[in-house]
């Protein structure tokens, strides 16, 4: 019997685990709960499953009647809320940090409490869960200041900040009005930090390391940086900035010390941790930590990686890990498609033209929010859409290849940065 997967999940990301699991040796078959139209479509995936990314006992329940072999997690929410402990409890493996390990993206604050007594560089920041004693902190700070709610937000929980006046606006939106519910009644202000943004994402089991490649990720929702954060409207592979060099400093200062500090608080860590990293004058300094792969760097992280990616997350499960480096990866840039009024309001139920082309072996359009009518015509369904992804000899290459075919796709409203990778 070949290697049997089970991807959690429904977005951009998980089609892109799902599709780089089956790209495996020996692998029989690769679903994903729930996953979307367009993952359901992808020939190189078995299908879809009709079961919640919260539903923790139908996972569990399929998993255990289909012997799959390991269960990947996508998205934060399950692991927050447990499905980890979940499925080790029903003695079934499964890729990812505990509940309590968790709480490195849960909350921010315990977050920056674990990189304080890791010394682990980080920009200096308060935190506050009432309103007023945040609006007075904020009117004797020097801006730019970053606020960030305390808990998950979709990635859209960060506002840099360039007045009083915008800063006052933000918390009353993000406490009082609660924006994002019981995660931004909590909040973080931290100094602002300068200089380019690097995603370094690792695979670990609490000891040893293996760094996926370098990457960028472009959050605001217009070029040049501007408007609004988003989850990601692109992203390139390697990072620019990338160097063999900052790469082992980025794991001797930064990801070994909170995993040790995780060790010690009685939460060990095993999973994805993804370093969100400013490269300033004075070194590389956490802006924060996800416990998951990112999207969308996760679709050309892994459409250029030339490695069995399955057997490396089984050998983390199976306690089996040494600390490395994966085969060198190709170049990879992805450039995200998104819906009309995204971030803040997305225009739903156009039909997606172009998608029939035949884009060759080195792009593939990975999609995030799709559904489908009566006719089987693709329609948006989301903000952020599709990630068009291509490969190449250098970034330039792929970002030119990426670029190219996001010509041949369309529907209303749809709009994309031109400046992604640069």
């Amino acid at each position: 019997m070949g290697r049997r997967y089970l991807v959690v999940g429904a977005g951009g990301r998980e089609h892109a685990l799902a599709w780089k699991l089956a790209q495996g040796a020996d692998v029989e078959s690769v679903w994903v709960a729930p996953g979307n139209a367009g993952i359901a479509a992808d020939p190189d995936i078995t299908g879809c499953l009709d079961i919640a990314v919260g539903d923790f006992s139908a996972l569990e329940a399929f998993a255990k009647e289909n012997d799959v072999t390991l269960t990947v997690v996508g998205p934060e929410a399950p692991l927050v809320d447990g499905i980890v402990d979940h499925f080790q409890s029903a003695g079934l493996a499964i890729f990812g940090p505990s509940a309590a390990a968790a709480q490195l993206e849960a909350s921010k604050a315990f977050s920056k409490e674990v990189m304080r007594k890791a010394e682990v560089p980080t920009a200096n920041f308060a935190v506050f869960d009432d309103e007023a004693d945040a609006i007075a902190h904020i009117e004797m700070a020097r801006h730019p200041l970053v606020i960030k709610a305390d808990g998950l937000a979709g990635g859209k929980g960060v506002v840099i900040s360039q007045s009083v006046d915008e800063s006052r606006e933000t918390l009353q939106s993000f406490m009082a009005g609660a924006k994002f519910g019981e995660s931004s009644k909590t909040v973080l202000i931290e100094d602002f930090l300068e200089g380019p943004e690097l995603s370094f994402i690792v695979v670990t089991d609490g000891e040893n390391v293996v760094p996926l490649a370098t990457s960028r990720d472009h959050k605001r929702v217009g070029e040049g940086d501007t408007g609004p954060n988003t989850g990601g409207m692109g992203a390139i592979t390697p990072s620019p900035n990338d160097s063999l060099d900052l790469q082992t400093e980025i794991v001797e200062m930064v990801i070994r010390p909170v995993l040790r500090q995780m060790k010690q608080r009685g939460a060990p860590f095993s999973g994805f941790l993804y370093a969100g990293l400013m490269l300033t004058q004075d070194g590389p300094y956490v802006l924060e930590f996800n416990v998951r792969m990112g999207d969308p760097e996760t679709q050309p992280l892994l459409f250029a990686l030339n490695a069995d990616f399955g057997a490396l997350l089984e050998s983390c499960v199976a306690g089996t890990l040494k600390d490395g480096r994966l085969s060198e990866s190709d170049a990879a840039c992805a450039i995200v498609l998104a819906s009309a009024g995204y971030p803040a309001t997305p225009q739903k139920g156009f039909v997606i033209e172009g998608l029939d082309t035949d884009f060759g072996p080195h792009t593939k359009v990975f999609h995030a929010g799709t559904t489908r009518d009566d006719s089987g015509a693709f329609i948006n369904n989301g903000g952020r859409v599709l990630a068009v992804t291509a490969r190449g000899a250098s970034p330039a290459d792929a970002r030119e290849r990426a670029y190219e075919a996001a010509q041949h796709i369309h529907w209303e409203g749809m709009h994309f940065r031109r400046d992604i990778g640069v």
